[in-house]
């Protein structure tokens, strides 16, 4: 049976419109702010970007059409997404950067009509961000979300909040937040989380400081954030009571393999401007693009980005075909959170003194992907769940054939 790799007509000219509106519009500005978006006016950049993203067409590729978007499928995602995330304010640009990329996934599956008419199409126009707050300090829920500490108790018409979390994207300036608190359970117990939708002014939400963490291109920063007897109502609740954490895998299996589509666009920008780099450099008698050594990197760094793009299509595949695809993202997250990087990390060696200079943007884009390795579940956590369900299936086949 043939497998059909080639992008639909719509699909092939949206990828074409959003290289050129990101390397005639996006580019030059991320050059110009180093790739921080706080220094290059935070939230009011992003409305300016996002208005440029509009008229050049590209705004919102996988929004629900009737929310303003393209209603693109996870595997025509991912060459738009990697063109975007050739700049690291593409993304921004787009409205497809994390956590409102993965909130607007989460939302049209999941939020009711009145929650899709209050939070989902403001997100999906850009008209505000959203924060989702499921990480907590220890001993609460990280690498284990079973962990999860934050409390949710029934209250009169509703439900009261109280936890701390950290590590939250874009929660300074987001306009509501969605929250995973505990309704059942202890922690460590499997089950019992739920989710909740609050706006962000909701008395008893309170954003603490900014972690400061190396990457510099999120709006809205990594920040601590309190809720301290936040009150909502019942009609805050997405989706069921107790089935947060099923809910979660709606929202970050899709979330990791968007991630790479981004991150794997910043590494071949960096791939990029390294062969330019070598092909004109001359050193030791001929241009580096002919020694052997700088070769070998070059071959590799096309492995590691023709290998990316091989797992990404087979758990896109996986997931627009409504199946779980919870090893094939994870394989395909893990490696190319590591491949990413060594692609960067490759491309400043080739480069000498100038990779790790601000004259080229490899330091600042080894700043942005290196985080890449921990987020949405570091590699050895990856590697763990990866291991876990091959053994139990060949512990399944032992017992069938006994």
């Amino acid at each position: 049976m043939a497998i059909e790799l080639s992008l639909p007509p719509e699909v092939h000219e949206l990828t074409e419109r959003t290289r050129d509106f990101i390397r005639d519009r996006v580019l030059p500005l991320e050059d110009a702010h180093d790739g921080d978006i706080a220094a290059a006016g935070g939230d009011t950049f992003r409305v300016e970007l996002q208005q440029a993203a509009r008229e050049a067409g590209v705004f919102a590729p996988h929004a629900p059409v009737e929310y303003g978007g393209h209603g693109l499928g996870m595997s025509d995602r991912a060459p738009v997404f990697e063109e975007a995330g050739y700049s690291l304010f593409g993304p921004t640009a787009l409205n497809i950067a994390a956590p409102d990329e993965g909130n607007v996934h989460m939302l049209a599956h999941i939020a009711n009509p009145e929650q899709k008419q209050q939070y989902l199409a403001p997100l999906a126009h850009g008209d505000v961000r959203s924060a989702f707050a499921m990480t907590e300090p220890a001993p609460g829920a990280g690498s284990d979300p079973s962990a999860l500490a934050t409390r949710a108790v029934r209250a009169e018409g509703g439900w009261r909040i109280n936890g701390r979390k950290w590590f939250i994207t874009g929660a300074d300036g987001a306009g509501f937040f969605i929250i995973m608190a505990r309704t059942s359970g202890e922690p460590g117990q499997r089950g019992g989380a739920t989710m909740f939708l609050a706006p962000a002014d909701t008395p008893g939400i309170r954003v603490g400081r900014h972690l400061d963490t190396l990457d510099r291109s999120m709006v809205g920063g990594h920040c601590e954030v309190f809720f301290e007897d936040l009150l909502v109502p019942d009609a805050a609740v997405l989706g069921e009571v107790d089935r947060g954490f099923e809910y979660a895998q709606v929202r970050l299996g899709p979330a990791r393999m968007t991630h790479v589509m981004r991150w794997l666009g910043a590494a071949r920008r960096g791939h990029d401007v390294a062969v330019a780099h070598v092909a004109r450099r001359e050193g030791f008698g001929s241009r580096l693009g002919d020694l052997g050594m700088v070769q070998k990197m070059i071959a590799d760094n096309e492995i590691d980005i023709a290998a990316t793009r091989a797992l990404l299509t087979r758990a896109c595949w996986e997931l627009d075909r409504g199946e779980p695809a919870a090893n094939a993202t994870s394989i395909a997250k893990t490696f190319a959170a590591e491949a990413i990087f060594r692609i960067v990390d490759r491309s400043m060696q080739m480069c000498g003194g100038l990779g790790v200079s601000g004259d080229l943007p490899l330091a600042r884009l080894s700043r942005e992907v290196r985080p890449f390795r921990i987020y949405d579940g570091p590699s050895e956590v990856h590697r763990w769940a990866i291991a876990k369900r091959a053994v139990g299936a060949a512990k399944r086949a032992l017992r069938e054939s006994e």
